[in-house]
C-alpha cells in the first residue's frame, strides 16, 4: 500500500469522521471514518518500517584476481 496509500486512508477517514453529516440508515459514517484512519495509520507505520529496513542494507563486492605468471609456471 505504501506511504501514499496510508495518507490517503487517513484523509478519507478524517473526512468521513468529521466533515460528513449525512445519515445513511444502518451505516455509521463516523465509525467508518475512524476505522479508515486507524487502517491508514497502521499502513503508514508499516510502510515506514519497511522503508527503513530497505535503506539499512549493505553491499559487498568481491573481486577475484589471478596472476598469469603462476598459472603458466614461468617462475618469474
Amino acid at each position: 500500500m505504501g506511504i501514499g496509500g496510508g495518507i490517503f486512508l487517513i484523509v478519507i477517514g478524517a473526512i468521513l469522521a468529521f466533515a460528513v453529516s449525512d445519515v445513511i440508515e444502518g451505516v455509521d459514517l463516523s465509525m467508518i471514518g475512524y476505522i479508515c484512519m486507524g487502517a491508514g495509520v497502521i499502513a503508514l507505520v508499516i510502510a515506514l518500517i519497511m522503508h527503513s529496513q530497505r535503506t539499512n542494507t549493505t553491499h559487498t563486492e568481491r573481486v577475484e584476481r589471478r596472476d598469469e605468471r603462476h598459472i603458466h609456471g614461468d617462475g618469474v
